[in-house]
């Protein structure tokens, strides 16, 4: 009998233009926890989708209780014993604690076309589980909408309880948590190691890691590096690991200059505690400023807030010398702020639309004559677009959706060059993207910031962070920790900044 109750083994997946896994193993032993580490985009998370039944994985075999198993989707995961704590929780809000815990396998009662959901049953096998999970002083009966978010995150682990799992995966199950609430975690981790219940533990927060764990697997660029005992690492070991690759000439050069100061944003502070609080800092015209961080750094938010699209509830935003107030991107785009956002398919493009629609839903008013738009006049500004950056498309009336993710980023751009914006906010402008695409994007960033533009960058990527930024601000849990020259930066200074807790 092995000792090991999963084992992957050269596991490898390839999405179009990326191989985000590369013949990654992972063996877990039964009643301990086992971290996974690496930076954004090392494949963590990839891995246990493909482990969890979301992905197919391309090659690689899984072995599960001594038995080679395929899962063909995540009800089968489930059903078999391995189920998983997503870091996006997806509560049934108007349900109540028993019927999100049991969503999908109602125990019934009656026979054949006359089966009834027996809520009896459902209620008391809830009830039984609410301890296990910390969550005894409330009634099955509780709707979601009336538990915090460590208490919703309880009553997905119950789930996975309920379906005797004998491995729960948690993907950054702490990154929304207080610290009462992580402590509450913890102590639900610890019983389920004590029922010999194996925990895969992803997370970013070393301490956390160091603390709770038995094993730890560090994952790079899709590959594997190596297991350890938890107690013969420490954070700067694990940083060193995470982090240990030289950056190559994967970037244009950069000749543009910073000037005078275009934006500054003091004691910035979120409505919700648990995000951006505090942040203060500058950004100059033709400057590259890159913000580094990990899961849970609330970077994404703070240039959410900035733009409009979430609620602030202090601080003062200058551009120019003048105090102005953006309450909605309406205000932000008015003055001269533009942004491309992390997930282009979410929240970026339009695909049921043409190119030239993309481009113009931003800055329609520019081409209004007579209460109609100047169709003339924005099919002009559209291709100047596409042949400046180098859009693959048949034409401008082509749908959006059809174009690869690299050309459909770059109408992206042109959307807010058409709006000639004096700073430009950056989410994650390359993800997705294959390595051609990403250097005609970094040539792009590098030309706007060439031509007075001030640029913020989010990145994950380290390389990208160092290779394409002017000065770097580290945030770390909604706190800025650092801000670094770019060009001297180095991974361990960014990676211990993005850990160290302000």
């Amino acid at each position: 009998m092995s000792e090991y109750i999963l084992q992957m083994k050269n596991i490898s997946k390839s999405f179009p233009g990326v191989k985000a896994l590369d013949g990654v193993s992972l063996n877990v032993r039964p009643g301990t926890v086992h971290a996974l580490m690496g930076e954004n985009g090392a494949g963590k998370s990839t891995l246990m989708k493909c482990l969890f039944g979301i992905y197919k994985m391309d090659e690689g075999e899984v072995v599960f209780n001594g038995e080679q198993v395929y899962f063909k989707d995540t009800k089968d995961a489930l059903e078999k014993g391995i189920a998983m704590v997503h870091q996006e929780l997806q509560p049934i809000l108007e349900r109540d604690i028993a019927e999100n815990i049991f969503v999908g396998r109602y125990p019934t009662t009656g026979f054949g076309p006359f089966k009834l959901i027996d809520h009896d049953k459902m209620h008391k096998d809830a009830e039984a589980l609410l301890p296990e999970v910390n969550l005894e002083k409330f009634s099955s009966k509780t709707k979601l909408k009336e538990l915090s978010v460590s208490q919703m995150q309880s009553v997905e682990i119950a789930k996975a309880v309920s379906h005797d799992a004998k491995v729960v995966i948690m993907d950054e199950p702490s990154s929304s948590l207080t610290e009462k609430e992580v402590e509450s975690l913890f102590e639900i981790i610890e019983r389920l190691k004590k029922q010999n219940c194996a925990v895969i533990y992803i997370s970013h927060k070393m301490e956390e890691i160091l603390r709770i764990s038995d094993e730890v697997t560090i994952m790079r660029d899709g590959t594997y590096v190596g297991t350890w005992p938890a107690n013969e690492l420490s954070m700067d070991l694990i940083i060193k690991r995470m982090v240990g690759r030289e950056l190559t000439n994967r970037f244009p050069p950069r000749d543009n200059v910073a000037q005078e100061t275009i934006l500054k944003v003091e004691n910035f502070s979120s409505v919700d505690e648990r995000s951006f609080q505090d942040v203060s800092f500058e950004l100059k015209k033709g400057e590259i400023l890159g913000i580094g961080g990990l899961v849970g750094a609330q970077r994404t938010e703070l240039m959410e807030g900035l733009f409009g699209i979430r609620h602030h509830k202090s601080g003062t935003i200058t551009l120019n010398g003048e105090k102005i107030t953006i309450s909605r991107p309406e205000d932000a785009i008015k003055k001269g702020l533009g942004m491309v956002t992390e997930d282009r398919r979410a929240s970026g493009i339009f695909g049921v639309l043409s190119i030239t629609d993309n481009v113009g839903v931003a800055s329609y008013d520019k081409y209004i004559e007579k209460g109609l738009i100047n169709a003339k006049k924005l099919d002009q500004v559209v291709n100047d677009s596409i042949d400046k950056l180098n859009i693959k498309t048949p034409s401008n009336k082509t749908l959006i959706r059809s174009l690869s993710g690299g050309n459909q980023q770059k109408v992206i751009f042109a959307r807010w060059l058409a709006n000639n914006p004096d700073i430009l906010i950056l989410d994650e402008p390359t993800r997705g993207i294959d390595v051609g695409a990403k250097y005609e994007i970094y040539s792009i960033i590098v030309q706007l910031a060439k031509s007075g533009k001030g640029i913020i960058l989010i990145s994950s990527e380290m390389p990208e962070l160092m290779g394409m930024s002017d000065r770097i601000m580290v945030m770390c849990e909604g706190k800025v920790t650092g801000i670094l020259d770019g060009e001297n930066a180095s991974q361990e200074e960014i990676m211990t900044l993005a850990t160290k807790y302000m």
